[in-house]
Order: C-alpha cells, then sequence, then structure tokens
C-alpha cells in the first residue's frame, strides 16, 4: 500500500504498474489516487460508512482525473466527502443509487412499481397511469432527473392547459408527488430540486351540467334506438373513406351490457367505475342493495330503485363481473375499460355533446334536490364522505323560504284581484 504526499510532482512522477494500484495520501486518510496498468489515473477517496470499524466493507468512489481536477481540488472534494461520511452520509450509495434512476424514465418505473401501483386503487392507478404514458414520459422521459426544470414542468403545463385545464394541474401535482417520493427513497441525490414547486395552477371552475327533463327523454330515446336497430351515422366528410359501408349498414349498435350500464349510472348516481367493476356477489337482490368493497370513498352500500333492480335483474349472467367485457367468462376476466363508445354515440343522437358521463351522477342528485329530498338524503344516495360535497346541489333545492314567499304573495294578489 504506498503512501505519499499526493501533489503535481508526486502525480506526475507516479511509477507505473502491472495491476491496478491506490497511492494513497500522507496527509488525508481515505484519499488517493488510482493508478491502472494502461496508465490511466483517477483520484478516490475511501470510507467505511455508517459508524466504521473493521467489520464495515470500504466504500470507495472516484472524484475526477488529474486530467480534470488539480491536486489541490481532489484533495478538498475529498475533505469535504470525508467530512459528510463523519456525519452519517454514504456518498457512494447515493451516487450509486441516482445513478439507477438517471433518466425520469426510469424514475416513472420507480414511482409505479414501488409507489402507485402497491399503494393506490384501481381508479388512481388508471387514471395516473394515463398521466405518465400520454403526458409525463413523452414530454420528459428521456431527460436525466436531475435536469428537469421548473421551465420543463412549466411548459408541460401550459401546453396540456390549452385544451385541459384540470389534467393539465392533475399532471403537475404528480410530478410533484413523483420528485417528492424520489428524494424520499433516495433514488434522487439529496438537495435536488422537485420541479413542479412553486408552478401556479389554472383556475378550475366547477363544472355542473345537469340533464334536463326534455334531455332525459331523448337519451331515453336514443339509448333504446341504439340497442335495438341502431344508431345512423355518417362518414367524416374531412376524411378520405375508401370503403364506407353501404347507407343502410351505418349503424352503431349498443350491446345489452353497456347499454344497461349507461341506465344504471343514471339510477343509482354510482361512478363509471363502481358500475364497470361490480361484481354479482356484490348484489343482494333480496334487500335490493349493492354492497361495493371498494369506492372512492371506502366501502359503501348503494340502495337501489325499482327500476335499478328490474335492469340487473334482467341482465344475463355471463361472468364475474354485472357488466361483461369481451373476457367475460374466461379464466383472466377483466372489468369493461370504459363506456366512451357508446356513450358518445348515444349522446349524440340526444343531442347532449357537451354531456359527459360522469354529469350522469350530478343528473341523479339534480333531480333529487328539485324534489326536496333533502341533501344528507341525497349525499348518502350518493356516498359522499362530507356534507360540503353535496353542497353544490344546494340552489337547486326548492328554498322552503320561496315557497312561503309565493304562498303569501299569491294569497295577497289573489285578494288585490277580488278572486
Amino acid at each position: 500500500m504506498p503512501i505519499l504526499k499526493l501533489g503535481r510532482r508526486a502525480v506526475t512522477g507516479l511509477p507505473s504498474v502491472t495491476k491496478t494500484t491506490i497511492f494513497y495520501d500522507s496527509d488525508l486518510t481515505g484519499f488517493g489516487v488510482k493508478a491502472t496498468a494502461n496508465g490511466a489515473l483517477s483520484w478516490i477517496v475511501e470510507y467505511r460508512p455508517g459508524e466504521g470499524g473493521r467489520r464495515v466493507s470500504k466504500r470507495r468512489m472516484v472524484i475526477g482525473t488529474p486530467a480534470t481536477l488539480s491536486p489541490e481540488k481532489a484533495r478538498e472534494a475529498a475533505e469535504t466527502l470525508l467530512a459528510k461520511v463523519k456525519l452519517g452520509a454514504d456518498p457512494a450509495a447515493e451516487r450509486g443509487t441516482a445513478r439507477k434512476a438517471e433518466t425520469v424514465d426510469e424514475l416513472l418505473d420507480a414511482f409505479t412499481t414501488k409507489h402507485l401501483e402497491p399503494k393506490r386503487k384501481a381508479g388512481t392507478i388508471r387514471l395516473n397511469g394515463g398521466y405518465i404514458k400520454n403526458h409525463i414520459r413523452p414530454a420528459l422521459g428521456r431527460k436525466k432527473a436531475t435536469a428537469v426544470t421548473h421551465s420543463d414542468v412549466s411548459r408541460l403545463h401550459n401546453r396540456i392547459g390549452e385544451t385541459h385545464k384540470v389534467a393539465a394541474n392533475r399532471v403537475v401535482a404528480l410530478i410533484g408527488t413523483i420528485w417528492a417520493f424520489g428524494l424520499r427513497e433516495k433514488i434522487l441525490p439529496k438537495g435536488a430540486e422537485n420541479p413542479a414547486v412553486g408552478i401556479e395552477h389554472f383556475d378550475e371552475k366547477q363544472r355542473q351540467r345537469y340533464l334536463t327533463g326534455e334531455e332525459l327523454q331523448r337519451l331515453g330515446d336514443a339509448l333504446r334506438e341504439a340497442e335495438t336497430v341502431g344508431i345512423p351515422w355518417e362518414p367524416d366528410p374531412t376524411k378520405k373513406t375508401k370503403h364506407a359501408p353501404k347507407p343502410e349498414n351505418r349503424l352503431t349498435k349498443v350491446d345489452q351490457h353497456a347499454a344497461a350500464a349507461l341506465r344504471l349510472l343514471l339510477f343509482t348516481g354510482a361512478r363509471l367505475r363502481e358500475i364497470l367493476d361490480l361484481r354479482w356477489k356484490e348484489y343482494d337482490a333480496g334487500r335490493g342493495l349493492l354492497f361495493l368493497p371498494d369506492s372512492k370513498t371506502g366501502q359503501k352500500t348503494v340502495v337501489l330503485s325499482a327500476p335499478a333492480i328490474a335492469i340487473l335483474d334482467a341482465l344475463p349472467r355471463i361472468g364475474v363481473y354485472v357488466i361483461a367485457g369481451e373476457s367475460a367468462g374466461t379464466k383472466d376476466e377483466t372489468p369493461r375499460f370504459d363506456l366512451n363508445r357508446p356513450w358518445r354515440a348515444v349522446r349524440k343522437r340526444a343531442g347532449i355533446d357537451d354531456v359527459r358521463i360522469h354529469d350522469l351522477r350530478h343528473s341523479f342528485a339534480s333531480v333529487g334536490a328539485g324534489s326536496d329530498l333533502g341533501l344528507p338524503i341525497i349525499g348518502r344516495l350518493l356516498g359522499h364522505s362530507q356534507a360540503s360535497t353535496t353542497a353544490r346541489y344546494a340552489h337547486i333545492a326548492v328554498d322552503p323560504a320561496k315557497r312561503a314567499a309565493d304562498l303569501i304573495a299569491g294569497k295577497i294578489a289573489a285578494a288585490l284581484s277580488g278572486k
């Protein structure tokens, strides 16, 4: 183990070696220069992490080469690292974990497998997985995780926000969560900047869309047409279609289970995934209840109306799930992914193109509020965990003061008119 004072003259005068050899500094324990048989030189630091002692294996890390760092600068860097070791740090391990997630793609993989999939519900996994796949990976995936800046995330936020402000805000929040995970798990180096911090979110005006009585009637007509003869459609005039079907064959039919799902959303006020993930074993036909083991707000009991029960009892039981998908009845059956295609066809036919599937839940609540059922009852039917969530429907409810004013003024008006 050769020891010498590592200065400029000593380094340039090192003897040639036949195998890798470390020349240690006589003044700073742990600091040295590594020489290889082919003549390559590099500055190194050696230390024992934790409490040290011979039972702890040594760690060695390269801090540069004589071509890029002078002996004085290399010594300063070594002193800094060794001082951190005395305070409990492990620089070599931190550098190693940082290299494991050098790119954003690698950080996203670690976040998905170690945090998102094992710790979040299926709906959250699908939603955040979509944000990662469609927005974060394409924009940032190949960048080094430590090189992503506040400006990079801000540009992504603005680009998404041009068409989807809510999604833009969710993507920024998710990026912040991913970087926080990376720092917490030491996948990112200590002190790395979280590029999502400080980005101002777009103003989210709460969208409230309810179906009117006339719109509900048109929707019912469209549903009946879709599941019987089919909804006629026309080719997009802006796109060239070589083999368009004959006009009499241009029909979109909605299968029985998809139509049932749309009606159940209207008759129960349930969330989309609550219906698509519903299993037959969770339906208590005798009591007219659904026992959902894991909704957005936890376990949930859905009280079924007579129309909802009639739909469920009329559905053929093909597999495990009430709303049968393509894999229904197979060994690897999975729930239906979505209702986007049938819903787009039905709502277009009904003339309600601006209505989202989630607005069916709002419509269920609005009818209840307009019927003066009371917000606590509506909140219970919807499975709201907080009264403030149901309060958004308060303005639809018939105000008792308004009824009283109408009654009093009506009598006064009748007296004035001599009736």
